[in-house]
């Protein structure tokens, strides 16, 4: 049933590239969830999706990932990312509890914000033990925010008069989804794209330290409540077959066409994880959830627009 859904939702995500296959194939699951009764047999299907297919993503993302396409400009775009992580994560902690914010949506808000999207969302779901609803919020509050800066970062940039490299950087390292990365930095010029794509990638390894910390950070409170811990139950273990992707993918130098593919199959196993994701949301939940989250998101990606411009003045890149 995922497959099916995930199949109509990259289709979908084909003819329009700014919304994607994982927003389409979340709605398609809370529209099948909330109008049709899913027979109990489907259940473990629809678990198997979100949770392992979820793993498996990330993992072969990993394969897409190497540190030689990196290069000079992913290193010279290291601090701004550095930085603008901080700020999200600093303003997701100070307005969390004002906005009333549950602190696994918070999270997951911030990793969408700071890091990549979707991608961060998946990889830091489990670890911090995040339920469907709150994954599904998340997704479709940074959702919003990739189609609004495809219209806005461009005008943006021209009124501050940034060339296509500065622009490159600007996209890279403050726009949330990888799709509206290229979409907005296609449309300054093909430097801006070409340094765009290298910095958003280096961002994405920024999945690395973070997962790790929230793992930290949960083992942590699990041991707080209960001695007896089994770390390896807890460990995302998929991060570390995601980290040994890369390196595969670092030593043996795969060409375009196989890192293409590598990236084409993770989207789509993440489009087949937010479809099982999409099949367990009840409307009521997104209703009781309001609008605050969608005010903390704005609020913290106000914060790495302002915050990424302010870098790239200190280190005159602009």
């Amino acid at each position: 049933m995922t497959l099916v859904i995930a199949m109509v939702a990259t289709i979908l995500g084909s003819k329009f590239p700014v919304i994607g296959s994982a927003i389409f194939a979340i709605i398609i699951g809370i529209i099948i969830n909330n109008i049709i009764w899913i027979p109990k047999k489907y259940e473990a299907g629809i678990q198997f999706s979100s949770k392992k297919i979820l793993h498996y993503s990330i993992v072969v993302l990993g394969f897409s990932l190497s540190f030689q396409s990196i290069g000079t400009v992913g290193w010279k775009s290291l601090p701004i990312i550095i930085i603008t992580l901080f700020a999200a994560f600093f303003t997701v902690f100070l307005f969390m509890k004002l906005f009333k914010v549950n602190e696994n949506l918070g999270i997951l808000i911030g990793v969408g914000t700071s890091i990549c999207g979707g991608s961060a969302i998946a990889a830091t779901s489990p670890v911090i033990k995040a339920k469907e609803s709150e994954v599904a919020f998340a997704i479709s509050t940074i959702f919003l925010f990739n189609l609004i800066a495809v219209f806005i970062f461009p005008p943006i940039g021209h009124i501050l008069h940034m060339n296509q490299m500065t622009f490159g950087y600007f996209g890279g390292t403050a726009i949330n989804d990888t799709s509206s990365v290229i979409a907005a930095t296609s449309s300054y010029g093909n430097k801006a794209l070409e340094i765009g794509a290298i910095v958003k990638l280096t961002r994405t390894l920024m999945i690395i330290p973070v997962v790790l910390y929230f793992t930290y950070r949960t083992i942590k409170k699990e041991q707080e409540q209960n001695t007896d811990v089994a770390i390896k139950n807890i460990f995302p273990w998929f991060i570390l077959w995601f980290v040994i992707a890369s390196i595969i993918s670092t030593v043996f130098h795969f060409p375009a066409f196989v890192i293409n593919i590598f990236q084409q199959l993770s989207v789509f196993l993440i489009t087949m994880a937010m479809a099982g994701i999409g099949l367990t949301v009840n409307l009521k939940q997104f209703k009781s959830t309001g609008i605050k989250p969608i005010l903390l998101g704005l609020v913290t990606w106000i914060v790495v627009i302002v915050t990424s411009i302010i870098t790239l003045k200190i280190i005159n890149l602009m």
